[in-house]
């Protein structure tokens, strides 16, 4: 369910960075990689039978690395590494300076030229601001927020959340 006076969340579509089953129930995060409880949310929704769709919804008013770190993800996702940048840059939340976002970029292997020109790209920044703006017109106001079943679940969701959530059907 949308925030009353907002858009319904876009469903899923191959734009869109999905992981799990797809048989499984899915859930649409949009989160912020600087964000502490979208951290814990990550972990524990990997830690369920989901199909999770993540979309990006940096919140540069309270966490200033949020913009890069989603667009290094997107430039991690050109070279087919999206999810692997994105558990990198949630486990190491303290350093998401140019520098470790390099060396992530090494670790996964990737061609660090391109991966600093993408980053760059306004490509890649459009496809952040288009994920903010289908978070902001769904009524999306804080991070972590998902949508399950039509649902919108805002801010920290935690483990005792998750499992009322998943009686209810996830």
């Amino acid at each position: 369910m949308a925030a009353l006076g907002s858009a319904p969340v876009p469903p899923p579509s191959d734009e869109d960075h999905i992981r799990g089953p797809s048989g499984s129930p899915t859930v649409i995060e949009y989160a912020d990689f600087e964000c502490p409880y979208c951290a814990a949310l990550a972990a524990r929704l990997a830690a369920l039978q989901v199909r999770r769709v993540f979309r990006h919804f940096p919140v540069r008013s309270s966490h200033p690395r949020a913009w890069p770190a989603a667009c290094a993800a997107e430039a991690a996702g050109r070279q087919g590494r999206f999810w692997e940048m994105h558990d990198a840059l949630f486990a190491d939340q303290g350093r998401l300076e140019d520098p470790h976002l390099w060396r992530s970029a090494q670790r996964l292997g990737l061609d660090v030229e391109r991966f600093e020109a993408d980053r760059r790209s306004e490509a890649v920044q459009a496809r952040v601001r288009r994920d903010f703006q289908t978070g902001v017109r769904a009524g999306v106001v804080t991070t972590p927020t998902v949508f399950a079943r039509g649902a919108m679940h805002a801010g920290r969701i935690d483990a005792q959340t998750l499992a009322r959530l998943r009686r209810l059907g996830w």
